[in-house]
């Protein structure tokens, strides 16, 4: 029940913003076969002055790990409370990862950005792999990763 409570509230908060109405969105993270072992990533938003506006997902469920997701890490202090009840199993290499939840409108075309770090154990950190705008234009069109990531697409 406190995860779904935690989902909860990190949700309601990403929907709030002007109080607009909320769609769907799915995120569709597609690795590279690097060869290691499974990827961590962290999902978050930025606000149009750059600062950290929420976590999404967090893929990789031991905390110990997640200080090398180091862009989240630094944005939130690696206060775990930001991810209780959204996070999942890391993600292997050439694996994908579909994710769908609810994101207000008043997010896209506003100057949102959408950060995905990425680590995998005994292998390089790779912060901010994606950093994409929130725009109705962008939705649909695949993003390359810098590491491990081969490409990521947004619905909205």
């Amino acid at each position: 029940m406190k995860s779904l409570l935690a989902a909860l509230a990190v949700t309601t908060a990403l929907t709030l913003p002007g109080i607009a109405s909320a769609g769907q969105v799915t995120l569709t993270t597609n690795l590279r076969d690097y060869g290691g072992n499974g990827a961590y990533l962290a999902y978050y938003l930025t606000d149009p002055q750059g600062n950290y506006a929420g976590s999404l997902w967090m893929a990789g469920g031991r905390s110990r790990y997640y200080q090398h997701l180091s862009g989240w890490y630094r944005a939130t202090g690696g206060n775990t409370a930001e991810i209780n009840g959204i996070t999942g199993a890391s993600v292997g290499s050439g694996q994908s990862l579909k994710i769908s939840l609810d994101l207000s409108d008043a997010l896209f075309d506003a100057g949102y950005k959408l950060h995905i770090d990425a680590a995998a154990e005994d292998m390089r950190e790779s912060p901010n792999e994606i950093v994409v705008p929130l725009t109705s234009a962008g939705a649909g069109k695949a993003i390359s990763g810098t590491r491990y990531i081969s490409d990521f697409t947004y619905t909205h």
